[in-house]
């Protein structure tokens, strides 16, 4: 029989916020529902309460008919349900088959753990899943990509496995590693799983979801067979206004002057060759395939990667970073594209997350902070990039993914810099939030600022970039102008044989 989910008048408060107001809607077997809504609209934390990582206010939910209240993760693995949250969630240093029977490992005699039966057992899925790692490899050794792999196998290895929730799985899949998820969907499907799916790409989720739930401000707004609401409509559900074509009503409009940075056949231990410049105002984006080197020429020139041949020239002088902070010194800063491990700092507060960037500025000889200067610097944040919080004490990890990566971009702005390096600055977030992304990076540019961005969608690299360079091999095999760019020009200098864009 499928199973079934119900939430019943689910609420939730945090200091300030109505996180969830209300909520109630059932989740069924044999289908797969889609939760939607901009960053903040309540649907991780809804499926955090499922898992027992939040306790709700008011409200109870219902596992196949029975009442059920789970105080921890432990209690709702224990009950069949599995959440995959964005964020990994793994042990680097175990196995990739100790990962996935963590908590109930098999044992004999003398509690000694049947390491073979593990492997074997775990390998068995590798295969099923279609994927090019052993269950005796290190989960360090692993991409992200295979690393989130692995979260997602230890919850289908579950035997009582009643309902699967996804946060966004794909964010840091590629194009096979997608394809072998879906395909295990529909399994689970098949037999009866309910499974709950979070995505802000609408492409995808035409393709998996049957049906969807649409969130706005911590409420619940309605649900639809996916097949009978139009993009525009929920969006317009989502967001509460129409955004139209999101790029046409951009403010491009500005001054593109002379080059900041030159680029001369820059090389590192994992880049073949780049050479490029950046100009003042300018949007250089880089494009092509997952791995094909884009993320590593910028980690050369921040000095996150040894330098092995080239040279970086900045404003007429040539300069070499070893390190990122001598990035920063420079004026060259990055936005990185994992939020949670490169980017904010998860404990600290928003304001100290914004301010941080700022230190040696905010610091007297004797290594002294300058408090009042430090709370300026993360109000002006706050203000100048609209991120929502109650106040400026939050936790950054408590914000929305979006509202993390403004703190982020507001952190390395406010040190003045000359060159801006966004490493897919939309990952994760809603349509929303991109409008609001994308018109904040046209203004960024506006004051003379040199952008580099890095994304792996082709829309976006069209909508926002003046020049776009295409990687491919490790190493930069085209240019083209993006007012004359198109998607399958760009998917034919990227494209390799058997790979797809990522």
């Amino acid at each position: 029989m499928p199973n079934v989910i119900e939430f019943r008048n689910i609420t939730k408060y945090f200091p300030g916020v109505k996180a969830l107001d209300s909520v109630s809607f059932t989740a069924r077997g044999g289908e797969v529902l889609a939760l939607m809504g901009e960053n903040g609209a309540g649907k991780s934390t809804l499926l955090k309460i499922l898992n027992g990582d939040y306790q709700q206010d008011m409200g109870e939910y219902l596992v196949n008919g029975q009442p059920c209240h789970f105080n921890n993760p432990r209690e709702a693995v224990a009950a069949g349900i599995g959440v995959i949250y964005q964020e990994r969630q793994i042990m680097l240093e175990l196995t990739v088959g100790e990962n996935m029977f963590l908590g109930r490992l098999p044992s004999g005699l003398f509690g000694r753990i049947k390491m073979n039966e593990v492997h074997e057992k775990a390998q068995k899925i590798i295969d099923e899943f279609g994927l090019d790692m052993k269950s005796t490899d290190k989960v360090k050794d692993l991409s992200v990509a295979y690393q989130q792999m692995v979260e997602i196998m230890k919850a289908y290895s579950r035997e009582n496995l009643k309902m699967i929730a996804f946060d966004e799985p794909t964010a840091s899949l590629s194009g096979t590693e997608i394809e072998s998820l879906f395909r295990i969907i529909q399994k689970l499907k098949a037999e009866g799983k309910v499974i709950i799916y979070v995505s802000h790409r609408m492409a995808e989720i035409r393709d998996t979801a049957d049906r969807v739930a649409i969130f706005k401000d911590g409420c619940f707004v309605g649900d639809s067979p996916i097949h009978e609401i139009t993009d525009e409509e929920l969006i317009q559900k989502m967001v509460g206004r129409d955004l139209g074509d999101i790029f046409s009503s951009l403010d491009k409009k500005k001054e593109i002057g002379e080059v900041i940075l030159d680029v001369r056949n820059l090389k590192s231990p994992y880049l073949k060759e780049a050479s490029f410049v950046v100009r003042a105002g300018e949007i250089v984006g880089f494009s092509g395939l997952v791995s094909a080197g884009r993320t590593e020429v910028v980690r050369a020139i921040t000095g996150a990667d040894p330098q092995t041949g080239g040279e970086v020239w900045l404003d007429g002088k040539k300069i070499q970073c070893k390190t990122p902070h001598d990035a920063i010194r420079n004026g060259i800063v990055m936005v990185p594209e994992d939020r949670k491990l490169q980017g904010i700092i998860p404990r600290m507060s928003v304001g100290r997350n914004i301010a941080v960037g700022s230190l040696d500025a905010l610091a007297n000889r004797l290594g002294v902070i300058n408090s009042r200067r430090e709370a300026e610097i993360g109000l002006e944040g706050k203000q100048n990039f609209n991120i929502k919080t109650p106040d400026l004490e939050k936790p950054i990890v408590e914000l929305s993914g979006g509202n993390q990566q403004k703190a982020i971009v507001a952190r390395w702005l406010s040190t003045d810099p000359r060159i801006l390096i966004l490493d897919e600055p939309t990952k994760g977030i809603d349509i929303g939030a991109k409008s609001e992304f994308y018109n904040m990076i046209c203004d960024i540019a506006k004051r003379g600022i040199g952008v580099i961005l890095i994304s792996s969608e082709l829309p976006e690299v069209l909508g926002l970039s003046d020049r776009i360079l295409v990687m491919r091999g490790k190493q930069i095999v085209g240019e083209i102008d993006a007012a004359d760019a198109t998607e399958e020009e760009l998917l034919t200098m990227a494209m390799m044989e058997g790979a797809v864009y990522g």
